[in-house]
């Protein structure tokens, strides 16, 4: 009897995504394009290191308070997945930013019965078995979508199978804790009441306009909040960061640990708290993937935003204003 062949298996990823673009090749994570409504037309956030830089330094700080990023259509996302993924794989995890910032997840679960449709319909006269797509629901964003999606690819390029694939995530996705801090409040608050975010409210955002008071906010299970208010960016980096290397230390659930900056990535390496975050992670033998913010997220988030993930327990960071 002749051997049945291993299922390929594939993970795409949306561009809200943070992690290097080398980090993506490897994993062989595939990346699915956002929108970016601009000034001068639409384009398509794909995670390109030279256009998100492009992007920071033109058109961010001038005009991002009045850009969208918005979600493929279902049927843009049929034709893309058609495009690039249906005849790599045979059995795929599309991993969405949380559906409460956005309609993608809801528009990929949408594609995803046209999409098993058009596959399957054609794999009928062919050997290939039964195409299969899961869309799931990250219940995080930026660097902690960066941690869900490297422990997916881990898992295929182990050889794990499906079932044990779509377990771990549906397990994982409810640990990722994941913490930003915002560099601009007055762009975090303009483009928080157009959106209706309730993390970042009035009285945050006055204390960071007189007093440079920045709120620490942590994304978890699918909603965000406020957690703390520190005096000044960088001592709220270096609290956020301090904060994490603790975490790590009592440990995790994965051995990566994401970050990403609104802005020249080189930049993370000079953030206090950053040597003791990466010298424990060092410690540990995990691994610190930094790079840039998405577009998409950074029209959010505004510039200068960090975002820091990993996945283990959450434990208190303190809900008290730092003097």
């Amino acid at each position: 009897m002749a051997e049945v062949p291993a299922l390929r298996v594939g993970v795409v990823v949306d561009a809200s995504c943070d992690l290097p673009p080398d980090t993506l090749r490897d994993a062989g994570l595939n990346v699915l394009p956002i929108e970016l409504v601009l000034a001068e037309g639409i384009r398509r956030d794909t995670r390109d290191p030279e256009a998100t830089q492009r992007f920071y330094a033109r058109d961010l700080e001038a005009k991002g308070s009045q850009a969208e990023a918005r979600a493929l259509s279902a049927e843009v996302i049929r034709a893309w997945f058609g495009e690039h993924i249906a005849e790599r794989y045979d059995y795929v995890f599309c991993l969405t930013l949380m559906q409460t910032r956005g309609t993608l997840f809801e528009n990929a679960s949408k594609a995803s019965f046209a999409i098993l449709n058009d596959v399957n319909t054609q794999r009928k006269q062919s050997d290939k078995p039964p195409f299969a797509l899961r869309v799931v629901d990250s219940r995080t964003l930026s660097a902690g979508l960066g941690v869900l999606a490297l422990e997916a690819a881990d898992m295929v390029a182990a050889g794990r199978s499906p079932n044990d694939i779509r377990r771990r995530l549906d397990t994982l996705r409810d640990h990722i804790c994941a913490y930003f801090v915002p560099g601009d409040l007055y762009y975090l608050r303009t483009r928080a009441v157009s959106r209706g975010e309730r993390s970042v409210n009035f009285f945050t955002y006055a204390l960071g306009s007189t007093l440079s008071v920045k709120p620490v906010i942590l994304c978890y299970r699918g909603e965000t909040q406020t957690l703390t208010k520190v005096r000044g960016y960088d001592r709220a980096v270096e609290r956020v960061l301090l904060h994490l290397a603790t975490q790590l230390r009592l440990g995790v659930l994965s051995k990566h640990v994401c970050i990403s900056f609104g802005g020249d990535p080189a930049r993370i390496r000079t953030l206090p708290g950053y040597q003791a975050l990466a010298e424990t992670v060092r410690s540990l033998d995990m691994t610190l993937h930094e790079t840039f913010m998405s577009a998409a997220t950074a029209i959010n988030a505004g510039p200068s935003v960090l975002s820091v993930a990993y996945a283990g327990d959450l434990r208190p960071f303190g809900d008290r204003a730092t003097p």
